[in-house]
């Protein structure tokens, strides 16, 4: 069964229903620990409540982003981390942690990649600038992570309409309320096809 290692800087809503959906055996996995870059996250604060190993580790507990890569491999090794899930974590992963895990990061993203992915869209910013520019339509993507910011391959879509009457809050509450699904069907999928190295 994969060990699950989720990292998140707020609430971590993609962790809490990845874990929700483990817990009723919807997936072949188990929660193993979480990393928030945020010490008074809730996420951090719901994962000590779960029983779930979990840690602050961000650059104000280490200065030097290769210490904090370090770390945060290291913390991910400790609990025998097979998958990192990216739940909402705003920050960009070192490059230890992309070598060891390639091919093993998923992280949701609330567009259709490739639209609105990139250096600055994150947030309400990428609901904001689905709405400026006119579309027609919007959602959430889950995708693997790589180097390329929101370029890695995508391996699920939810689609919601983007109305004339859109405000920021209604378009952000339409797309947010497809992603906890998402999250878990992606998530199935890839397990899947996943094999742990060995096995």
């Amino acid at each position: 069964m994969a060990r699950l290692g989720f990292l998140a800087s707020h609430g971590g809503s993609g962790a809490r229903a990845i874990a929700q959906a483990c817990a009723r055996g919807d997936l072949a996995a188990q929660p193993a620990a979480l990393i928030s870059n945020n010490g008074s996250s809730s996420a951090l604060a719901w994962a000590r409540e779960e029983g779930l190993p979990a840690a602050h580790l961000s650059g104000t507990t280490h200065p030097d982003p290769d210490a904090l890569d370090t770390a945060i491999l290291g913390f991910l090794r400790q609990h025998s981390v097979d998958i990192v899930i990216l739940s909402g974590y705003m920050k960009v992963l070192g490059p230890k942690v992309l070598a060891v895990y390639a091919g093993r990061i998923l992280n949701i993203h609330p567009s259709l990649l490739p639209k609105f992915g990139g250096q600055g869209m994150y947030g309400d910013r990428v609901h904001q600038a689905v709405i400026d520019a006119g579309e027609l339509e919007s959602g959430a993507t889950v995708h693997l992570v790589t180097a390329g910011l929101d370029e890695g391959p995508v391996l699920a879509q939810s689609n919601v309409p983007v109305l004339l009457t859109d405000t920021l809050e209604g378009l952000r509450n339409r797309v947010q309320a497809t992603e906890g699904k998402l999250y878990v069907k992606a998530l199935r999928r890839f397990l899947d096809e996943w094999e742990r190295p060995g096995s």
